[in-house]
Order: structure tokens, then sequence, then C-alpha cells
């Protein structure tokens, strides 16, 4: 055999092994983190599947869910800013529509009990159709969804490798959606790699400083590993001119007026800008927000006004030391991990 037959055999030999290596890693389907602990979704319910996945994320990435055909999930949670909307304040949606709220990042949902900052949405399995069919995000139906879908060259043979038949429901549509949004984990940080004690990996003295800091004046919320305990509370942010009440327009009980979800502190170097409402541009406006500018506004969470001090009381070292380690919860391999890219 001419040699150049063997350099095309042994080439597509390679490749094959290599496409085999990505698949088996993905068929390792949905793995817990060694430091995190178990997910509340119930994944007996909707086992992650390599087909699904793969339909899911393009689901995820797909136009055709908006009225017009062109905003796509992936517009406003965009992979390279850990899926926020990077440098918008707020949401902009379909006709560049304004939302009122900072699109939240989809990351580590499968850890989350329920969804959007007033947590409106509990169940994963439900929470697209809220972006779908609002009218300043997607101002889509479900239906006409469904229908473009169908009438599409590739989905129906999608939906039947996913689920077995070319059937394509909401139901189904939903539960694509959620294992590939599952999967994406943030996981490998510095801060992961110390827990995990991998390679010798530790804190700086700087970081180290850091990390005692945030176990005595922020983990209450903010606990680890993913960085929050999915509470609802009032941060002591002024209150916005279109008025937006939080938890309050999910629950209507009086006690939860003003108060949003805790988000995670993971990847806050991709998701500027921040509060729900991406009021602050930096990480250093948020702690000069806690130390100087905390206002007692209707449900003020009891942690911000302890001693008659409204806040929490940082030199500007200890800042410092805050956003080392802050900076050690970044984790540049979610953010590039092409399994979660468009494709």
């Amino acid at each position: 055999m001419k040699r150049i037959h063997w350099i095309a055999i042994i080439s597509l030999v390679l490749y094959a092994c290599g496409k085999k290596d990505v698949i088996s890693t993905f068929f390792a389907g949905f793995e817990t983190p060694a430091n995190f602990p178990q997910p509340v979704y119930r994944m007996a319910d909707n086992p992650v599947t390599e087909a699904g996945f793969i339909l899911g994320r393009k689901l995820f990435y797909e136009p055709r869910l908006s009225r017009n055909n062109t905003i796509s999930c992936g517009s406003c949670h965009i992979q390279s800013s850990a899926f926020t909307q990077h440098g918008h304040d707020v949401s902009h949606g379909i006709d560049d529509r304004l939302g009122t709220r900072n699109s939240p990042p989809i990351m580590n949902l499968a850890w989350m009990p329920a969804y959007m900052w007033d947590g409106g949405v509990f169940d994963l399995d439900l929470q697209p159709v809220a972006p779908i069919t609002n009218h300043v995000e997607m101002d889509e139906t479900i239906q006409n969804v469904i229908s473009k879908l169908k009438a599409h060259p590739e989905y129906p043979g999608l939906f039947k490798q996913a689920f077995g038949t070319e059937d394509i429901t909401n139901a189904r549509m939903m539960k694509a959606f959620s294992q590939f949004m599952i999967m994406c984990i943030s996981s490998n940080a510095k801060y992961d790699s110390v827990m995990r004690r991998q390679g010798g990996v530790t804190f700086t003295q700087q970081e180290q400083a850091g990390y005692a800091l945030f176990q005595q004046k922020c983990s209450n919320c903010h606990t680890e590993p993913l960085f929050s305990n999915n509470s609802f509370r009032n941060n002591g942010l002024s209150i916005s001119a279109v008025n937006d009440e939080g938890r309050y327009l999910a629950t209507l009980q009086p006690t939860d007026r003003y108060k949003f979800k805790v988000p995670s502190l993971r990847n806050l170097a991709y998701t500027a800008p921040f509060m729900h409402d991406g009021r602050h541009l930096t990480i250093m406006g948020v702690l000069n927000h806690y130390t100087d500018n905390v206002q007692q506004t209707p449900n003020l969470d009891p942690l911000l006004q302890q001693n008659g001090t409204l806040g929490i009381a940082l030199t500007d070292a200890e800042k410092a030391q805050l956003l080392a380690f802050l900076n050690t919860l970044n984790d540049k391999t979610f953010v590039t991990n092409k399994l979660l890219a468009e494709q």
C-alpha cells in the first residue's frame, strides 16, 4: 500500500479515536463535582443523554424561538460572559426592547430550587417558557415555536434521536433545554482546585486573607461552594426608577418587597455589570455599596443593619483582599468549553 494511503488511514483512526474520547467524556453525563452538594434537579425524570444534550444546545442557540427569528436564548446568555449579556445593565430582547433586569448567568442551575431574580419559576423544565413568551424578550408563542420546529428539516430527526420518535412537543422541548442547561457546570476555578487539593494549588497570602474575610462577612448569603444560598434578600439598593419590587411580584407577600435572589459570586470577571438591574459596573462598586451606600428600604436584610449601623464595615485593604479572593472564583474553562458553544 502506498505511504500516502497509510497516512490517510492513520489520520482517520486518530480522528476517530479523538472523537470517541470526546463522546466518552460527554457520556459520563451529569456528574456532581467532588466539592459540590447533590443537585436538587430531578435527574431521574430527565436523564442527560448525548442526543438530548445536542438537541437542547441547538434549541438554546435557535433564533426561530423568537417572533421574528432574530433572538435566541444565547443572545442574552453569551458563553464568553458566563452566559450573561455582558455590558448591558438590563436585557436587550426582540426589536431591541429593553427589559427591567440584568440577564442572570446560565450556570450550576441543577443546584437551584427556583429561577430568575424573583424566583417566579420553580421548575427548570418550565423556565424557558418565560423568555420565549415575554413581549420584551422573544415575544413568541409556544405553539408557533413548535410549528417552526416541525417545518425545519433537522429538528424532527433530532427529536427522534433524543426521544425515540419525531413528535415535537412542548414537554420534550423543555426537557431538551434542561439537559443542556444542567450541563452548564462551572466548577473548575482556582478555588475549586484548592478545595479539592489538586496539583498542589494554594491561595496566595492576599487570597487567603480575602477568603477569611469572605467567610466572616459574606458567607451567610453567598454560601460555598456555589456561593449563593438561593435565598431572596433586600441588600439595601435604592429603589429604582421603575420601582421593581422583586420577589413581591411573584408571591404578593408584603414581606417580599424589594427582595431579589442572592446571585452566585462565581465568574464575576465575566459577568459585569452587577445587581438585578446592572447598576454597578465593577466589583469594587459593589463592595463600595455595602460599605457606604446601603439604604434603609422596606424589608432591608437584618444582616445589613446591625448595632444601629447600615452596611458592612470594610477597609480599603480588606476590599482589595476580598477582590483577590473573588478572582479565584473565575472559571476560564467554563467560558471556553466548546461543548457548550454554538455548533
